[in-house]
């Protein structure tokens, strides 16, 4: 087999009595590299912005996890539900399954309330000039975050024979595919993508209609997951030859591209 990138062997270490998961610390990473970000984001556009990222934080990222976590089971509730489904698994978040739809949308919601809670006691900016102040540190934690799917060997592609495939053990692979040794890098193009999007997005500054900047972010990164979703395997829910998570993805493009309509008309 020529080069290819290896699935890590193990997906968690051992302090003492603890456990502690690759996947959770990717998640963590991510997190603390978008509250630095968007704080000093923020800060940018306000003087009174110091530590409210933060502070949204607190109710935002627990709210997140939630959401990902139920937006994961819904979709795929043969896995936790029924004759063949552990219901015990449904808190096993560190074994993967955080749907990023349902993440964005239940965090979302918690930073709303508290920002506008906070708001209330400090001259704050409105809350799209927070969004478009965390819009790339978003990006930066989900491509973070991706890295945890390769700890734990999941969510890869179709097969796929490039140095830069990924080699999958064959306790890894889907039925029908155990005769494949390596696979499309998934977690790698979605990391890179949003990567890339967040460089573009910091690189349009601050000087921009309130919520543009965050309207961005759901444009772009839904345009790359419609094509990386159609690239992978796993099992999951289709109509007409396109995944549950493609159709998300249309709908927020279209919302995104009339979010978009709205701010260019109010600019003019």
């Amino acid at each position: 087999m020529r080069f290819a990138i290896p699935t890590p062997t193990t997906s968690a270490f051992e302090i003492g009595p603890l456990t502690i998961h690759f996947y959770a610390l990717c998640i963590i990473v991510g997190v603390a590299a978008a509250i630095w970000l968007g704080n000093k984001r923020f800060c940018a556009y306000t003087e009174n912005g110091h530590g409210v990222v933060a502070d949204v934080a607190i109710f935002a990222v627990p709210a997140g996890v939630i959401g990902g976590r139920i937006y994961h089971v819904l979709t795929t509730p043969e896995d936790y539900f029924g004759r063949d489904g552990n219901l015990l698994d449904v808190v096993k978040i560190w074994n993967g399954g955080l749907g990023i739809w349902g993440a964005i949308s239940l965090g979302a919601v918690a930073a709303l309330i508290s920002y506008r809670y906070m708001a209330r006691k400090k001259a704050l900016p409105s809350f799209l000039v927070f969004a478009d102040a965390i819009a790339p540190g978003l990006l930066i934690a989900q491509g973070i975050g991706r890295w945890g799917n390769w700890f734990n060997g999941e969510l890869f592609g179709r097969p796929f024979n490039a140095p830069w495939a990924l080699e999958i053990p064959e306790y890894a692979r889907p039925p029908s595919f155990e005769s494949f040794e390596t696979f499309h890098p998934t977690f790698l193009y979605e990391s890179f993508w949003c990567f890339a999007v967040a460089a573009i997005l910091i690189a349009l500054g601050n000087r921009r209609k309130a919520g543009f900047i965050f309207s961005q972010y759901v444009l772009f990164y839904a345009v790359g997951r419609f094509f990386i979703e159609g690239i992978r395997i796993d099992r999951a829910h289709e109509w007409a030859g396109l995944r549950l998570n493609q159709y998300i993805a249309i709908l927020t493009v279209a919302g995104a591209l009339t979010s978009l309509l709205k701010i260019s008309r109010g600019a003019r």
